[in-house]
């Protein structure tokens, strides 16, 4: 199926693109998060004529990724979480709580979709995460495991 992105996605292509995806990956994914159109003659179009518009969008939220990314670069934080005596967590640290935590001490929304642990966070320790703000701006933090007993 041939659509036209309407942003630029990550080893995908750029705006005004015209690609070839599969079926599925264009409906439930490009298409309904409005990454994407149909490739029709209207819609080609269409994309050619607000083209500069889209281009200036991506560059306000990439500008946005870029002061978030000068924010929180390289920094750390904690997260207490109950753990058994041989430093396993009860439960795993998930995306949400990382992006709830950003929130708190930062001041940074942060949608957990964007969210990638290098390695499932299931014990006490420090762990690098990986944060894809834009198509173009990574960042990376590291999220410190501590056992809530020991801050008692």
């Amino acid at each position: 199926m041939k659509v036209i992105l309407l942003e630029n996605v990550r080893k995908i292509g750029s705006i005004g693109e015209i690609i070839q995806v599969k079926r599925g990956f264009a409906r439930n994914f490009l298409i309904s998060k409005k990454k994407a159109l149909f490739a029709s003659k209207e819609n080609i179009k269409e994309v050619e004529r607000i083209k500069k518009e889209l281009s200036k969008k991506d560059n306000e939220r990439k500008k946005d990724a870029k002061q978030v990314h000068e924010k929180i670069k390289n920094k750390q934080y904690e997260i207490k979480k109950l753990s058994t005596e041989n430093k396993e967590l009860y439960g795993s640290v998930k995306p949400t709580e990382i992006a709830k935590v950003l929130e708190e001490i930062e001041g940074v929304k942060v949608n957990p979709s964007l969210i990638q642990p290098s390695k499932e966070i299931k014990s006490l320790g420090d762990f690098e995460v990986i944060i894809n703000l834009h198509s173009e701006v990574q960042t990376q933090i590291v999220i410190k495991t501590v056992s809530q007993e020991e801050t008692k």
